[in-house]
């Protein structure tokens, strides 16, 4: 096997889905800025869920926000709900694995709050609770997928944002969507310091 040149495909794999999926993300992102920081100026929050790599990509998107991401600014608020672990477990245990993010959205969400809502496939159950759970909270959603969409794209209504990786590979989807993270990152300081175009 050669590695050097599996490692050299997989870079090449990378940048190639990236541009690709430049085309039909760049103005869905920044749609999902604005709505992102329209909830945080008017004292709204963002919960972020999904699971596995998505769920550490909502805990990597909380803390951008919460400390900073490249610019200093005021704490934002943001809160992944893949953190808690007697909240996780006690749901889970006591009721359904598929209610740990909804449960905790009926708790936590408030009208005018956004939910980031992860997952690769677009058919997690427990995402695609947390979205009806933020329907009734009337929060907005934006989520970030891959493939078709799956069940999410096509749960989602015209106030939503749907961020979806043209790509089949999840590592391939996982690593746009830590891309588009730092590119709402980057364009929620943007608007709220004020920072031309660099």
């Amino acid at each position: 096997m050669d590695l050097i040149h599996r490692i050299s495909r997989q870079f090449e794999d990378s940048a190639r889905v990236k541009l690709e999926a430049l085309e039909a993300l760049a103005a869905p992102i920044a749609g999902a800025v604005e709505i992102m920081i329209g909830s945080l100026l008017n004292n709204g929050k963002i919960l972020a869920c999904g699971n596995g790599g998505s769920a550490a990509d909502a805990q990597h998107f909380a803390a951008e926000l919460v400390n900073r991401f490249e610019m200093e600014r005021p704490p934002l608020a943001a809160i992944a709900l893949t953190t808690d672990s007697s909240t996780l477990t006690s749901i889970a245990n006591d009721y359904d694995f598929t209610q740990v993010f909804s449960k905790q959205v009926r708790a936590l969400g408030h009208p005018g709050d956004v939910l980031l809502a992860i997952s690769t496939s677009g058919n997690s159950p427990n995402v695609i609770e947390a979205i009806a759970a933020a329907r009734e909270r009337e929060m907005r959603v934006i989520a970030l997928t891959g493939n078709d969409g799956g069940q999410i794209g096509a749960l989602l209504d015209d106030g939503d944002i749907h961020l979806c990786v043209p790509a089949q590979r999840t590592a391939r989807i996982q690593e746009v969507h830590l891309l588009t993270l730092h590119c709402l990152c980057d364009g929620i300081d943007c608007l709220l310091l004020g920072v031309e175009d660099q």
